[in-house]
Parts: structure tokens; sequence; C-alpha cells
């Protein structure tokens, strides 16, 4: 993961998710053996999984604020975008997991008229429902939601101790509230680092406590920089000890997915 954000870091667009995708599916093959395609598409299953639970979890934390604060409409209408395709996420990997044979057979009659796309969309399916696995297992559920609970909490208590540092006395629920803004505005991709949209959310989160806008960008950049620095490093450190480089993990995931 310190990987992958590093080289969102430093990468446009997100191409941290797949060069991600790329560490972890490489250590599977030297562990399991398996080909890189379907190690690939494996770990990527689990990633899209990921990644909808995660944003489940910042629209019921701004669901929570709007009860206590004036969330913007523009972050209103972006939660309400990613509900839509939230709900579209869960209920197509729900109708998968529990008919995955059926779903099989459509995706069959959709590719009929191209055998060699039907070969390649059927095994990455396969692949893909393997990698399901984990969310569908009753015994995993509690540990994960848990855990949800705690990685969400601590970027909540860094962002609201940031606020202290600066001399900003706001209540905890302003780390929730930068938080929850950060989260929205860094969704869709964009520059690497995310400059810009990253500060212009936690500006517009710390205005709403009444904080001046010169202060809010003091704020913001040092907010930035706190999680800039130490991810980019440790990134870099965890690549060097996996005998990599950037430039030769982001060719080698790119490659991997096409």
């Amino acid at each position: 993961m310190m990987i992958g954000y590093m080289a969102n870091n430093v990468l446009p667009l997100r191409a941290g998710e797949v060069v991600r995708i790329y560490v972890v599916a490489r250590r599977l093959r030297a562990a399991s053996g398996a080909t890189a395609s379907t190690s690939f598409w494996l770990v990527a299953a689990t990633l899209a999984v990921e990644r909808v639970l995660d944003s489940l979890a910042l629209l019921l934390i701004l669901g929570a604020l709007v009860l206590v604060i004036a969330v913007p409409e523009i972050f209103q209408w972006a939660a309400g975008t990613l509900l839509l395709f939230d709900v579209v996420a869960i209920a197509l990997l729900a109708a998968v997991t529990q008919h995955p044979d059926a779903a099989r057979r459509r995706m069959l009659r959709w590719t009929a008229r191209w055998p060699r796309l039907a070969r390649i969309t059927t095994g990455a399916f396969d692949v893909g429902l393997r990698g399901l696995e984990g969310v569908r297992t009753r015994a995993h559920l509690v540990p994960m939601m848990g855990w949800t609970v705690v990685l969400w909490l601590c970027p909540a208590v860094s962002a609201w101790a940031m606020l202290r540092a600066v001399h900003l006395d706001l209540p905890f629920v302003a780390g929730w509230t930068v938080l929850a803004f950060v989260g929205l505005g860094i969704a869709v991709p964009s520059a690497p680092g995310y400059v810009g949209v990253w500060h212009a959310a936690a500006v517009l989160a710390v205005t709403i406590y009444g904080v001046p806008q010169s202060t809010a960008v003091a704020y913001a950049l040092l907010y930035h920089a706190g999680q800039f620095v130490p991810i980019t490093l440790l990134g870099w450190l965890f690549l060097v000890r996996e005998h990599m480089t950037l430039g030769e993990a982001a060719r080698a995931a790119e490659g991997t997915a096409a």
C-alpha cells in the first residue's frame, strides 16, 4: 500500500493503484507459481472490493457530518455520484458472487462473436471470482469491519492533530470533516500527489469552522506535506526492498494490465 501511495504521489492519474496490484501480484507469482495474468486479475479483484468498501465508509462519514455541519453543495453532488457508483458496484459484485455460472453464461453470450475476447474475458472473470472469496467468507466480516474503523480513525486523528499543531482549536469533528472532504476531492484521477484538489478540499473543510482563508491555506499546505513526505519516503524504501525501481514497476504494471 505504501508503494502504491508513493506512486500516486509522483505519477499522474492514480497510476499507483496499478503499480500496487503489480507489486502484490509479483509476490503472489513468486509464492504460488501463478501466471502473470492470473495473479494480476486475482489481486485486482481484491482491490475492487477494497475500493467499494472505502467509498462506503467515506459516504457514512459524510452522512454523519451532514447532521452537524453545512456540507457544501459540490460535496453533496459528489457524494450522490459516489453513492450511485457504489450501489451499482455492490449489486454487480453480489450478482456475480451469488450466481457465477449465470454471469459467465451471459458474458459468453455477449462476446460470442469474438472467440479471442471471450477467452480473455471469461479467464479474467474466473480468476477475479477467486479474488472475491475473502469478502464472501463470513468469518472475515467482523475483522474486516473492525480494521476498516481503525484505518479510517487514524487519518481523522492525523488531520485533527495537524489542526492542533497549527494552533487551530477546533473540535475533533473538524478532523473528520477534513478527511471526508479530502477523500471525496481525490476520489477522481488528478495530478501527481493530488496537488490542487487536496488543498482546495482541505481549505473548504476548515473554513466551514470560521478559519480565515490565509490560515486555511497554510494548514492545507502543511497537512499535505505531512502526508506526502513520509508516505513517499516509506514507499520508496519498500520499493527498494522489493528490488524494483518505480519506472520498472510502472512499465511492468501497464504491460501486465494490457
